[in-house]
């Protein structure tokens, strides 16, 4: 067997260049799998990005995806590492939802998405960390250790999808499963410097489904992402929100951006301000676009206040009723923040929680009224880079909880698809994410214009090593 160039670990190939040796007979999913699991035993100790680690079992799947390859019987996904967040049903394995509030029970069947990526052939190495209920946008858990940012370990890796984020950075691994209702996908991956996609709204079956909430692919290369999006928006018809089922090639094709109208969003229209280095960040990337032939204008700030407090006010809502029928001995596991920030809808009066609901309606409106006219447009993907490890969110004030999601909340109640890519790199060291949104429905463009911007973007520094 062709070992990886001089100086790569084959924890590093994408999942695209593993089946492509696979196929070829020059590497083994055994041999691929034992590298993840050593970078993973070196990293974890610092990362504490896993739950649910199994390192016999992954070995025991890939020595089946290798006899698979040997015996011509071998699938899309075959012998391709992956971790999916622990948000997501794994037959027989407990679900705690970041909380240590939560009974362990053991999940009946695999959600629609890890059934998806077991199917094709995917070798699970591991389900992946998240806060409580999955309502921050950290790596800070009353039931795992802090999540921590390959990049700079006293930095959050983001969230909710925190463990996904810092597993894609460290090379655990090309494939990393997220969710997402309201950033959980794209905030991590922007400040862990990798892909993150949340697919149209139904494009990704999952189960139970929720306003908002999609499941999506976190990797290192728009490829990869695409290789899996293939895989999980197969249709499943435990979601009765998915959209029906469609012949998508996501191949990721490059899109020439010549002629395509774009629009740059600089502000969001409320939260916080956008740091000088990421607003510098963003316009970099589309002037590169505007420089390949495309035409760029501004699109106006969109988000309005009552919008973000009405949002705000139905999720406090929603959690104070999940949170108010456990025992005291219960609620008081509860990271105190979450707790703290739940309480805020023990006494919201009906009106205020309708008022709520239809903020979610007011979102899509504005979204689709403000990005209709373009094909794609560019956005930060957050205001600020990644903050310190420790804090729930960057204020880390509960009465002020989303001040930071105003590039990404809209696009999930106007149902398009959008992407976080890497674009540059703070003074810090740290990355900085681009957001690229299209039409709804357009899953295909928003992946082949992400592969277009990742070409002329060109190297980014090496991947971490902390």
């Amino acid at each position: 067997m062709t070992p990886p160039p001089s100086g790569e670990s084959l924890a590093d190939l994408s999942a695209t260049e593993l089946l492509r040796r696979f196929a070829a007979g020059d590497l083994s999913p055994v041999d691929v799998t034992r590298a993840v699991i050593a970078r993973v035993e070196r990293l974890e100790p610092k990362l504490r990005a896993l739950y649910l680690f199994r390192p016999e079992d992954a070995l025991a799947a890939a020595r089946e995806s290798e006899r698979r390859w040997r015996a011509g019987e071998a699938r899309a996904l075959e012998g391709v590492p992956v971790t999916i967040k622990e948000n997501i049903a794994t037959a027989g394995d407990p679900m705690p939802l970041g909380t240590a509030a939560r009974e362990l029970l053991a999940a009946p069947a695999d959600a629609p998405p890890a059934a998806r990526l077991r199917e094709a052939g995917a070798v699970i190495l591991a389900k992946t960390t998240m806060p409580d209920y999955g309502m921050l946008s950290s790596g800070l858990s009353s039931f795992h250790p802090v999540s921590r940012n390959p990049w700079d370990l006293s930095r959050t890796p983001g969230g909710s999808s925190a463990g996904a984020g810092a597993a894609a950075a460290a090379g655990y691994g090309p494939v990393h499963l997220g969710t997402d209702i309201g950033g959980s996908i794209r905030l991590p991956a922007g400040w862990c410097g990798v892909v993150g996609l949340k697919p149209s709204f139904g494009r990704v079956p999952v189960d139970p489904p929720y306003w908002g909430r999609a499941a999506g692919p976190m990797t290192r290369t728009v490829a990869d992402a695409a290789l899996a999006m293939r895989e999980l928006s197969r249709p499943d018809g435990r979601d009765g929100m998915s959209l029906p089922p469609a012949a998508l090639r996501f191949e990721a094709g490059a899109m020439s951006p010549k002629g395509l109208r774009i629009g740059l969003w600089r502000e969001a229209g409320i939260g916080l301000p956008v740091d000088p280095e990421v607003a510098a960040a963003v316009e970099a990337a589309a002037r590169l676009f505007e420089a390949a032939g495309a035409v760029v204008e501004p699109v106006a700030p969109f988000l309005t206040r009552s919008m973000i407090d009405g949002l705000d006010r139905f999720w406090r809502q929603r959690a104070w009723a999940d949170i108010s029928a456990l025992s005291d001995a219960q609620r008081g596991k509860i990271l105190p923040y979450i707790r703290e920030w739940a309480e805020g809808g023990r006494d919201l009066t009906g009106a205020e929680v309708y008022h709520g609901v239809s903020q979610f309606g007011a979102m899509r409106d504005a979204a689709l009224a403000a990005t209709g006219a373009f094909a794609f447009v560019l956005s930060p993907v957050a205001p600020v880079a990644a903050f310190a490890a420790e804090l729930a969110s960057p204020l880390h004030d509960p009465a002020r909880p989303f001040e930071h999601i105003g590039f990404t909340v809209p696009f999930n109640f106007s149902e398009q698809p959008a992407i976080s890519v890497p674009c540059g790199m703070t003074g810090d060291g740290l990355p900085i994410g681009v957001q690229i949104a299209g039409r709804r429905f357009d899953d295909e463009g928003v992946l082949s214009v992400a592969a277009a911007f990742e070409h002329m973007r060109g190297e980014l520094p090496p991947w971490p090593n902390p």
